[in-house]
């Protein structure tokens, strides 16, 4: 039986300073990403979200807005991996440092092309930042990752 994994990431921006929210991933998936994770059993994908970035930075996210969903399909499995992204600049809470993820800071947008993304995480931003697609979808096989179709 086919497995399916449910995940979410979340873009946390201030739109004051121009400023989003990053952490530099160092268990999984490492280099600069959002904050994000798995969803529980029985636990709503907005609520899981919330968990998770209360988790991993400190912070209470409200207002999410869904942005998109990246689906990676395993040819020979069947097995599915999807990340529901959000977006969002309601927030309260005091910032966490660091977690057990990683450190977290704020950098500004135009800026995060030029850092070191965690593998795959460029290609991403323009659903985050401007809206351009919704999803992006690819296989995965015995001959690796095809090319991320996004639209």
């Amino acid at each position: 039986m086919p497995n399916v994994k449910l995940t979410n990431m979340c873009m946390i921006y201030d739109p004051a300073t121009d400023r989003v929210l990053v952490q530099d991933r160092i268990k999984s998936w490492k280099g600069l990403a959002f904050p994000g994770g798995h969803i529980e059993e029985g636990e709503s994908i907005i609520d899981s979200t919330i968990r998770e970035v209360r988790e991993e930075t400190g912070l209470t996210v409200s207002g999410l807005e869904l942005c998109g969903i990246v689906y990676w399909f395993h040819e020979e499995t069947q097995d599915k991996y999807m990340v529901f992204s959000y977006r969002t600049s309601s927030y309260s809470g005091e910032l966490l440092e660091e977690t057990g993820e990683g450190k977290l800071s704020w950098v500004h947008r135009d800026e995060l092309p030029s850092l070191p993304l965690a593998e795959g995480f460029k290609e991403r931003l323009p659903m985050f930042l401007d809206k351009a697609y919704s999803e992006g979808f690819g296989v995965l096989s015995r001959k690796g990752k095809s090319e991320m179709k996004w639209q």
